[in-house]
């Protein structure tokens, strides 16, 4: 078997094997990119060469030169072209009123460390207790739903949908679902003490049973820490929760806690079944009574969970989750709207990909690659374009722990419940795992790029004037791919208008040739002059 070194730029040198399955070999020794606008141009014209040649040489030719939705949430404007009116305040109904005994409980002595850790140390950002809220309505609407599938006697009053509140002027906060809703026992079991989950409980029920109950009850509950709810202390000074049980015949009770040392139960009538959770928020906790911040806070997080979110009377999240859908159920037109919605742009995509595995991880997702040139400082201050999310939920917008640097111009969704995280939510853990996700996209990626190079050659063109010297980063510094990156990248030859692969190259390529020839020149016409 033939090789041949090849030095494409200034400080690259590689491997190249004639005859094989291999295009390049192991990149060594680079110590830069190409230089920008430069590229080898291939040519079949070879020089004499000596039959006791055991490795091709590389002949320069010269010398060398210096990646549906119902509205568009980021849109002011509607689908008439209007400016969209400001929500009108809307107040949630308050029947609830306290009729029996008020019980005083102590919280425990580790719950109340527990609890101080999650009111002011656990969670970067306050903002955080809205998702966290959110979250907990969909696992008990969720709960509700499965329940109504096994048990004819549970029926709901309401629509399956959370509604969220904000008053200013009594600076409150407030958050309903419709969903299962709690007995008193299950108040003070959930409620009063810290770090028991009632969806894990829900969790290891199904999973006693899985055969029996349904495969999405389990993919859709969120939490699983119970410490979600605490979090409202960040923004609140008291919490009022009225909750009444969905099993027939429950009652409705009032939970109230300061968060300092102690809570109260009472028994109260005119409870909704499910849970109504009202803040009072602190004197630095006034951002959380105003609508357009908490409406910011719920489609940063929360736009794509389950059930309707409304703020104030009117739905939030409007955008559907796309990497959820069949992927041949999904319409350009919904690509177009959802990639516009990721990029806050109105450009358009070049390539589009619904990726699902179940192995080695739990993994969907939505990817696009964008149809717009950068430049090169642009691309050296690009971010990456892939948010991570779990269960529906958002963990890292722009994550960079996913997909490697040189993939950066993919924009999209990745969704992964296998994701493992700490108490937060906020922190990727077990890196390992991390680094099997992250092989797992980028090895689907190249296969993606492969197949469109050989479907769309026309558009996988424009996909290289626009993105090549992100592939060429790529072969620096991912080594075990760098083979892969290579074989996507084309170039100018002098035996066809076209560009060619090196594996075309090498193809068209005599028995007897021993060297890849060739020219670095700024342009195909700078190259014949």
């Amino acid at each position: 078997m033939l090789h041949a070194t090849l030095t494409l730029a200034r400080g690259f040198r590689t491997t190249v094997r004639t005859r094989g399955p291999s295009v390049l070999g192991q990149w060594s020794r680079a110590r830069s990119t190409w230089g920008v606008g430069t590229s080898p141009i291939l040519s079949k014209t070879a020089p004499p060469t000596s039959s006791s040649m055991r490795a091709p040489r590389l002949v320069p030719m010269g010398h060398v030169r210096g990646l549906a939705t119902d509205t568009e949430p980021k849109s002011t404007e509607t689908a008439e072209g209007k400016e969209e009116q400001p929500a009108k305040p809307s107040t949630p109904e308050s029947h609830e009123k306290v009729v029996g005994d008020v019980q005083s409980h102590e919280f425990k002595a580790e719950t109340r460390q527990l609890l101080d850790i999650v009111a002011h140390s656990l969670y970067s950002e306050r903002e955080v207790f809205i998702r966290e809220l959110i979250s907990n309505a969909s696992d008990a609407l969720e709960k509700l739903r499965h329940a109504q599938l096994t048990n004819a006697n549970v029926a709901a009053d309401h629509p399956l949908e959370i509604q969220l509140f904000t008053d200013a002027d009594k600076k409150t906060f407030t958050i309903q679902d419709f969903g299962i809703g709690m007995t008193k026992d299950e108040l003070v079991q959930n409620l009063g003490t810290i770090a028991h989950s009632g969806s894990k409980e829900f969790l290891k029920k199904l999973g006693a049973d899985a055969k029996d109950q349904p495969a999405t009850a389990k993919d859709r509950i969120i939490g699983q820490f119970g410490v979600g709810f605490y979090s409202a202390f960040m923004a609140g000074d008291k919490l009022t929760v009225y909750t009444r049980s969905a099993a027939p015949g429950s009652k409705g009770y009032c939970w109230t806690s300061d968060g300092l040392g102690s809570y109260s139960i009472a028994e109260a009538e005119g409870v909704s079944v499910g849970t109504k959770i009202i803040i009072h928020l602190r004197e630095n906790g006034e951002e959380f009574a105003k609508d357009v911040r908490v409406r910011e806070i719920i489609q940063k997080y929360s736009n794509f969970v389950g059930f309707e979110v409304k703020l104030n009377g009117q739905k939030v999240n409007t955008v559907q989750a796309l990497w959820k859908k069949n992927k041949n159920e999904i319409t350009e037109e919904e690509h177009l709207a959802f990639y516009r919605y990721l990029t806050s742009a109105q450009e358009n995509f070049l390539f589009h990909m619904n990726y699902n595995a179940d192995a080695p991880l739990s993994i969907q997702s939505v990817l696009y690659i964008p149809d717009r040139a950068y430049d090169p400082f642009e691309m050296g201050q690009m971010k990456p374009g892939v948010s991570l999310y779990s269960r529906n939920v958002l963990i890292q917008a722009n994550s960079d722990k996913i997909l490697p640097p040189w993939l950066r111009f993919v924009k999209g969704v990745v969704d992964s419940e296998d994701i493992p995280l700490n108490l937060s939510r906020e922190l990727l853990q077990h890196g390992h795992l991390i680094r099997r996700l992250r092989d797992a996209l980028t090895g689907r990626i190249l296969r993606w790029l492969e197949g469109e190079s050989k479907t769309e050659p026309e558009q996988f063109n424009k996909f290289l004037k626009s993105f090549s010297l992100l592939l060429k980063e790529g072969i620096m510094q991912d080594q075990s791919n760098a083979e892969r990156i290579a074989g996507l990248l084309r170039f100018e030859s002098s035996v066809q208008e076209d560009t060619t692969s090196l594996g075309e190259y090498l193809g068209r390529a005599p028995e007897d040739q021993t060297a890849i020839f060739y020219h670095c020149a700024a342009n195909r016409e700078t190259a014949q002059e």
